[in-house]
């Protein structure tokens, strides 16, 4: 009995996802000409909330960690398992010029260090649409569901401005889950590849990552007498030299990388300014490799300002774990991921030093992430190309950054279909 009310509900979802998939499109579409900053996702919450109360949930949580949404839905037969299914909020800082009729104008003027056009550069407008589709569907077939899942709308993915705090430890630390015990936590972002595929590795496939701020302070002096002072730039200089050599100090198959985008003065053209503030960031593809740079970076750092007489600090900020797939998940997962897209179409990307915070979840809990393919790219001899006609490879965070609508149907059946088997094994095992 158990295993023909599996394959039913199986059927009813898949055949509910193509016919919800015109309401996905339209609340994605909505989303992405209405992005918002992270931790503003004020709009953006409400919005998602409406959405989930008209599925009948059994709960909607909100104002979590700011503006975080969790919807809970329990299934109608008896089981233990209860999955988190994620899906990130925030949009970029970044123009829109996806070229699609309902592209972003909207602009925050209050955003520190702002004004800035608004975006949703990195696809989280699909992901919210994405899980939307599949909570609806999957609320039609509670009666099918042995457990419960809980549909965790997650701001500050891209990070929250100093001195706030958001994202996913925020949502786990302020009780976003607070009653139930998950059993996996799931996670799927959109990416340039080709429509139709899921990336899907073991291993580490998204770094550690922490926000680096570095003060080096000397003494302001004017600029005709720099002897009466102490210059910070000389030691900003070796500072971001010894950087670029860092990679000699670590294991050269451990990839890792510091990089600074930001650099803060306080001085002008005839002024030798007291401080200078550089911003960057650390990533690293294993705890003890990030460990390691940090402390690096410490020891560099304050040996290049105690030379030119200066002072400096050093802070690491926003730490995010590495994400891991391990073998058991992997394993537990591909057949529903291969039973939507097809085993063909999955395919194992390289490891990538970027981050997703969802690896808080999926670290906790156990569980599984993955990347969709949206674009009009195909692999050619194991090389990302365009397809004839279309528009090519975009990465996320660029401007031009787009998602073919087409591709979000299979996003509402992974969400769902992974839910849905995950709650059936745990029943299965006992």
């Amino acid at each position: 009995m158990n295993t023909r009310q599996r394959d039913a509900a199986r059927d009813a979802l898949d055949q509910r996802a193509e016919e919800t998939a015109g309401d996905v499109i339209a609340w994605r579409h909505h989303l992405h000409a209405h992005p918002e900053l992270s931790n503003r996702e004020e709009s953006t919450a409400a919005f998602i909330a409406a959405r989930l109360a008209q599925f009948s949930l059994d709960e909607i949580r909100t104002g979590i960690a700011g503006h975080g949404v969790v919807g809970v839905l329990r299934g109608g037969v008896p089981g233990d398992g209860t999955v988190v299914l994620r899906a990130d909020m925030d949009a970029l800082p970044v123009p829109d010029e996806s070229g699609v009729p309902f592209a972003s104008t909207a602009v925050d003027e209050t955003y520190p260090g702002g004004p800035f056009p608004v975006s949703h550069a990195c696809g989280h407008d699909c992901h919210m649409a994405m899980l939307l589709g599949a909570m609806r569907i999957l609320a039609e077939q509670r009666d099918s569901l042995p457990g419960t899942v809980l549909a965790v709308f997650q701001p500050a993915e891209e990070g929250a401005p100093l001195p706030e705090v958001g994202g996913a430890r925020e949502m786990i630390a302020a009780g976003a889950l607070e009653g139930f015990a998950p059993t996996m936590a799931f996670g799927m972002h959109v990416q340039p590849f080709p429509k139709g595929t899921v990336a899907l590795m073991e291993g580490t496939q998204f770094a550690a990552s922490s926000m680096l701020r570095i003060r080096v302070t000397g003494e302001q002096v004017h600029g005709s007498t720099p002897w009466m002072g102490v210059d910070p730039m000389p030691a900003v200089g070796a500072i971001l030299t010894g950087i670029g050599q860092l990679y000699r100090r670590s294991d050269a198959f451990t990839p890792f990388t510091v990089s600074i985008g930001h650099v803060e003065d306080v001085g002008r053209f005839n002024v030798i300014g007291r401080e200078v503030c550089l911003w960057g960031t650390i990533r690293a593809l294993d705890d003890r490799t990030m460990a390691e740079v940090e402390e690096h970076v410490r020891e560099l750092v304050s040996g290049s300002a105690g030379a030119f007489g200066c002072r400096a600090e050093v802070e690491v900020l926003q730490p995010v774990p590495a994400l891991t797939n391990t073998p058991k998940w992997v394993d537990a997962l591909r057949p529903s991921i291969a039973a939507i897209v097809g085993e063909d179409a999955v395919f194992a990307p390289a490891p990538t030093l970027g981050y997703d915070d969802v690896s808080e979840f999926v670290g906790v809990y156990g569980g599984l992430y993955i990347g969709l393919g949206v674009q009009d790219t195909e692999f050619v001899e194991g090389v990302l190309r365009p397809v004839q006609g279309g528009r090519g490879a975009v990465p996320n965070h660029h401007p031009a950054f787009y998602a073919d609508d087409e591709a979000l149907i299979n996003g509402v059946r992974l969400h769902a279909r992974v839910a849905l088997d995950h709650l059936w094994s745990r029943v299965e095992e006992e």
